[in-house]
């Protein structure tokens, strides 16, 4: 089993970065101290933005996002949740959206400059609660990623079947592939199915699992019943940094009128529904996202008069 326990001291724990804006790995400490992986590069003194992958997801999700945004000349946080990727593993299985606030509070702790929150799914809901208990001069905008308070039942039994689909495993990477593809099957499948490899771990048993902690997905009834997407909507009615939701069109879990209900919470808000897109909105539709994304942090950085690249 890998719990990713290389590191737990409460310092961020980097790779020196070049002028050359590069990317690389850094760990995070989050909540109690439990290391967080991530990729970190770009401008230091530039707009820090902040990415928060859905369950499930690891930090590559936004690979070419945060490729995009460095060549802009921001600064990226590319985070692994916890029970995610390379992020350790939660010893006491902990897995409440209080815990991946607290997480990701941690990390903002250590910016001290002007920053952007990108948050896909329960990402997108760690953000909005973050931004909700920590109001900051600093935090400029806030993106959630086809996430709202009433998100159709139907969609999320979906996205927890696929999940509870591969608890037992997989022979090799290609049966992934063949999991994804009927999980996905508007998207077109690669050619080759190695990219997949890792998203995916090897147990000693020599089969492959998707990598995360099996207890993130026990712990849905444990978010459901501490009232998560309750407090994301009385979090949303006090936002008052400039917000967009961006969601599919042919998303299982956000629909007109879940989008119609945020911009009721949030009446600043702006949405952009991408077309020929579902719930991963980034990997349908990764131009079209990317520009929606990068037009948002240039109006959001004029507004405040923060350094253009």
């Amino acid at each position: 089993m890998r719990t990713d326990t290389e590191s737990t001291d409460a310092k961020e724990q980097s790779v020196p970065m070049s002028r050359e804006m590069t990317i690389g790995f850094h760990r995070f400490a989050g909540r109690a101290g439990l290391p967080l992986a991530a990729d970190v590069g770009g401008n230091a003194s530039g707009l820090c933005i902040v990415l928060s992958p859905g369950g499930g997801q690891t930090r590559h999700a936004w690979r070419r996002l945060a490729k995009h945004l460095v060549s802009q000349g921001h600064r990226v946080i590319s985070l692994d949740l916890r029970g995610h990727g390379e992020s350790a593993w939660a010893a006491d299985g902990d897995y409440s959206i209080e815990a991946f606030v607290d997480d990701l509070l941690a990390v903002l702790a250590t910016q001290h400059g002007p920053l952007v929150l990108i948050g896909a799914s329960i990402g997108g809901i760690a953000s909005l609660l973050a931004v909700a208990r920590h109001p900051s001069d600093l935090i400029r905008g806030l993106v959630l990623v086809d996430v709202v308070p009433n998100m159709r039942t139907s969609g999320l039994e979906r996205i927890r079947g696929f999940m509870s689909a591969g608890e037992a495993g997989f022979a090799d990477i290609d049966e992934a592939a063949d999991a994804v593809a009927r999980y996905l099957p508007d998207r077109p499948r690669p050619a080759s199915s190695a990219s997949l490899a890792k998203n995916l771990r090897r147990g000693e048993n020599g089969r492959w699992y998707w990598h995360w902690d099996p207890a993130f997905h026990a712990g849905s009834r444990q978010r459901s019943e501490e009232g998560m997407l309750a407090k994301m909507e009385s979090a949303a009615t006090s936002i008052s940094v400039p917000t967009l939701l961006v969601s599919g069109a042919r998303s299982e879990v956000v629909d007109t009128a879940g989008a119609t209900r945020l911009l009721q919470l949030i009446p600043h808000a702006q949405w952009v529904n991408v077309q020929d897109a579902a719930h991963m909105v980034a990997g349908d539709q990764n131009d079209v996202f990317d520009a929606e994304i990068d037009a948002f942090v240039r109006r959001v950085s004029e507004n405040h008069g923060d350094a253009q690249p």
